[in-house]
């Protein structure tokens, strides 16, 4: 399992710890009876509460995010070491925890944003805790109940129209029907995601479910202008990932080959300008404007163990 993608901050100048919106609270987490809807009513007496993940695999720990730092600081001060009334007296430890950089994807370190201001891409727009814990599990259990399309190195479900990987493209007149029931509250809350507003896309027509096994990733590409329009939506569930984006000089890219279905990885290329941003699970991604159409979007593979 995952971990959080949140660590210590690093010390003060004077060895005092730094502040931020995050708190890592352990001896609370499902393994204890405590779901994280629990934990974001408790926190939520302090102020808004942005989401609440696993800090790890162990079910006991969780990370806390909060909208503004003064509501984790008055958190901290009344919970740190002392019972908690909302959640059943239970005795928590707590600490600050910030955003951890996560490695630079395979072919040279590059910093890795983790907001879409700080990636500094026109168009691409990311919303964290798009969906809510329960409702990821809800997503996951719905598409597991559905049939699969095995390719070479992944599974992937199509709603809406197929795309067809070996013209990278989709038949319009084969029209697979309407999208399904588990993705309307998705479809929904998409209308009033930052950008969307600056997009004039038709209504959301096509679904494609990708479960990228370990390691397995994505190589470069743009998705093709007549399969898609403007607004290219990804929802992440299950882990984290990292995207990388490339931008490279007219002419100087070429398509990577396909066989069986499968992206093989296409050749690196050193004049690209690279950036990347980190994806955490439940997060909504969107491509539009030039981060749609100027630059390619790309999940590094990675071999595992």
């Amino acid at each position: 399992m995952a971990t959080s993608g949140y660590t210590r901050p690093p010390p003060l100048a004077d060895g005092a710890s730094a502040t931020s919106t995050a708190l890592y609270v352990a001896n609370c987490g499902p393994a204890v009876g405590l779901t994280h809807d629990d934990i974001r009513a408790a926190f939520g007496v302090f102020g808004e509460v942005a989401g609440v993940n696993d800090a790890d695999g162990s079910g006991a720990r969780v990370i806390v995010r909060f909208r503004e730092p003064d509501a984790a600081e008055a958190a901290m001060a009344a919970l740190h070491g002392r019972p908690c009334a909302g959640l059943g007296g239970r005795v928590l430890h707590i600490r600050y925890s910030v955003p951890a950089k996560p490695k630079g994807p395979v072919g040279g370190s590059i910093p890795v944003a983790t907001s879409a201001s700080e990636l500094g891409i026109p168009g691409i727009y990311l919303v964290e805790e798009f969906v809510t814990a329960a409702e990821e599990q809800e997503l996951l259990a719905a598409v597991d109940n559905r049939p699969w399309k095995s390719l070479a190195k992944r599974r992937v479900q199509h709603y809406g129209y197929e795309f067809l990987y070996e013209t990278r493209n989709v038949d319009s007149k084969q029209f697979l029907g309407e999208l399904p029931p588990f993705v309307s509250k998705v479809l929904d809350k998409i209308m009033s995601f930052p950008g969307a507003n600056k997009c004039t896309s038709k209504l959301v027509d096509q679904l494609t479910v990708n479960e990228y096994p370990c390691g397995v990733g994505l190589s470069p590409h743009i998705d093709t202008h007549s399969a898609f329009e403007e607004m290219i939506f990804s929802l992440s569930l299950a882990g984290p990932c990292i995207m990388e984006f490339r931008k490279y000089p007219k002419g100087s890219w070429r398509a990577p080959s396909m066989t069986s279905g499968t992206d093989k990885d296409s050749i690196q290329e050193p004049q690209c300008i690279r950036k990347a941003v980190f994806l955490p699970p439940r997060s909504m991604l969107l491509m539009s404007g030039q981060g749609r159409y100027a630059w390619h979007h790309y999940i590094p593979h990675h071999k595992s163990k």
